[in-house]
């Protein structure tokens, strides 16, 4: 069995990244309103079908991030989607919290729930070959937000989230997403980013979580989609670099971006500046994008068997942009 240190430096080796469809119902359902389908269980396996099928997406793809109902779906042809995966080399993973919940002591905030009955379904997914987990918490950026003690339960359900991955011999993914709803300044995107960080790393370390075996799913630092401060690549990449190195330990072996609320070109462009800054660090930094490679070929695709094909092409050309992005060669 191969060490959880390798199996994150696999996730996030050169030129590759994460692909996230691990989309819940009710946001599977309203993306598929748009384009006018119904979400059925049939209509979602056959979305994810068409994007694990594209061809050579192995090529810049490292792992997917799937959605409990998916991780048991077939391919038209009856082949498992972990099998498919596998067969490609790419490495299956899963999102494991369970959404969001009211904290008690700020009942206006909301935190990450599902470490209940974590541990009894991390390993049924490790019997049926799934080797790194997802788990997301959200912080808002208002007047009096986050709170400290949304910082605090967040980091603590994140770092146990991560210890009970690692017992069970599965990469953890830690996802501390600081959302770009809002009309905040870059500047107060730095603080918050940097403040959860420091909450998030203090928890992993108390907890003795293995830095090295795990990797990290931040938001980049960037100024609210409501703000009229609009930020360049340079000064995205400039602030999100000079943030992690205050606040992310040497070990981890890489930080996988998520897209946010950013647009397909914008996150690749930003990715892309990221990793031109010529700052020196340890990690590997790419993407662990959803909607930023999806959105348009889940339009095209529209539900249609005859799009399929012309949705696998933009598919892999947007992959291929954030592996370009990955190596600053955009």
């Amino acid at each position: 069995m191969e060490s959880l240190k390798i199996i994150a430096k696999k996730l996030v080796v050169d030129g590759k990244g994460i692909l996230a469809a691990d989309e819940s119902f009710s946001t599977l359902e309203k993306r598929f309103q748009k384009i006018g389908i119904e979400s059925t269980e049939e209509n979602r396996r056959k979305y994810r079908e068409m994007l694990f099928t594209t061809p050579q997406i192995e090529e810049y793809v490292s792992g997917v991030i799937l959605f409990d109902e998916t991780v048991r779906q077939h391919t038209n042809a009856g082949l498992s989607f972990l099998g498919l995966l596998n067969e490609k080399g790419i490495i299956a993973g899963v999102k494991v919290d369970e959404g969001l919940e009211p904290l008690v002591e700020s009942p206006e905030e909301q935190v990450t729930k599902g470490l209940e009955h974590l541990d009894e379904k991390l390993k049924k997914y490790a019997e049926l070959g799934i080797q790194f987990a997802k788990w997301r918490a959200v912080f808002t950026i208002g007047e009096n937000f986050p709170s400290d003690a949304d910082m605090r339960v967040d980091a603590e359900r994140l770092a146990e989230y991560a210890k009970i991955c690692q017992d069970n011999h599965i990469v953890p993914i830690v996802e501390p997403e600081v959302l770009m709803d809002g009309s905040h300044t870059q500047e107060r995107c730095y603080e918050v980013t940097e403040l959860v960080l420091t909450h998030v790393f203090d928890e992993l370390n108390k907890r003795y979580v293995d830095l090295e075996g795990m990797l990290l799913k931040p938001n980049m630092v960037i100024a609210g989609m409501s703000s009229t401060e609009k930020n360049t690549p340079e000064e995205v990449a400039e602030k999100t670099v000079d943030c992690f190195l205050k606040q992310v330990p040497a070990e981890v072996p890489g930080i996988v971006f998520l897209s946010g609320g950013q647009g397909e070109e914008e996150a690749a462009l930003n990715l892309n500046a990221i990793n031109k800054t010529g700052k020196t660090h340890t990690w590997k930094l790419t993407f662990s994008f959803g909607r930023a490679l999806q959105n348009t070929a889940l339009e095209i695709w529209a539900g249609k068997d005859e799009n399929v094909e012309k949705a696998q092409n933009i598919f892999y050309e947007r992959a291929k942009r954030a592996s370009l992005a990955s190596l600053g060669k955009l």
